[in-house]
């Protein structure tokens, strides 16, 4: 049974539930091969731009973005262990093989900040210079646009098919947007004649990662820790003291992935 857990505030797409395996497993494919492709393009046109102009915000915001090719690696690993059957040594499947991925994709983004604050504590520190700040600019504004498109297809498909890792791994492209928008600000300030704009900008976008990467690494330690949600144990209780007979039960469940696990003590 696949239920589905509470919505996150940015969330701009109502929950939905499908509980066709087959068909959940070909979206999340096509979505992840979607945004790999998109974001790559995105990623390689800031960092040509970043070399260029030596913008350390566009620079880290290309890196985050390129780093979305590995994390969509992850994820797609993750969904196709995720498929194997149940076995005698693993009775309840493979499932949690997404919750695994979704850490890799949470550690790529705390490399990405590490990386980001350390290039713009640098340029801050040594007064590094930015040039070519137009074409910078238009490479922020193709980054907003392209991971703002990217992490709402990715976001509609993580909550259809209910998977925790594409949802973490939309809040990182949904986070990339934001990077470039941070890139773009720090630009904009260089150009109005502030030279230091561009390595605060930097930093802005490294405590954005950060804010990011605890979201994530957090619901997905929840789901590997057997957490659930209050108000899905609640709802199931009701339920099943609603059946004639029933006059006392405990609900007790599991996320497997995609999966909640529920178990009733009557």
């Amino acid at each position: 049974m696949h239920l589905v857990g509470e919505r996150q505030e940015w969330d701009p797409f109502p929950p939905t539930q499908h509980v066709n395996d087959a068909a959940d497993r070909s979206d999340a494919y096509r979505a992840i091969a979607v945004s790999a492709l998109g974001l790559g393009i995105t990623g390689i046109i800031e960092l040509a731009i970043a070399l260029l102009s030596g913008s350390v915000g566009l620079l880290s915001d290309a890196l985050h973005n390129l780093s979305d090719l590995s994390t969509s690696l992850v994820v797609f690993v993750g969904l196709r262990i995720s498929k194997r059957p149940a076995t005698d040594t693993h009775p309840y499947g493979w499932d949690r093989a997404e919750d695994i991925a979704g850490l890799g994709v949470a550690l790529v983004i705390w490399m990405s900040a590490v990386f980001a604050g350390y290039v713009s504590l640098q340029k801050l520190i040594h007064h590094g210079t930015t040039s070519y700040l137009g074409y910078g600019i238009a490479a922020a504004v193709v980054g907003i646009l392209g991971n703002q498109i990217v992490a709402r297809y990715k976001l509609r498909v993580g909550r259809q098919i209910q998977s925790a890792t594409l949802i973490a791994d939309a809040q990182h492209s949904w986070l990339d947007a934001l990077s470039s928008a941070g890139a773009m600000i720090g630009l904009i300030g260089v150009a109005v004649g502030l030279p230091w704009a561009d390595a605060v900008a930097g930093l802005v976008v490294t405590g954005l990662i950060c804010h990011v990467g605890y979201e994530v690494t957090r619901d997905l330690v929840r789901h590997l820790m057997d957490g659930v949600e209050p108000g899905i144990l609640t709802t199931s209780a009701t339920a099943a003291t609603g059946v004639l007979g029933v006059e006392n039960v405990h609900v007790r469940a599991r996320w497997m992935g995609r999966t909640l696990l529920p178990r009733p003590t009557l």
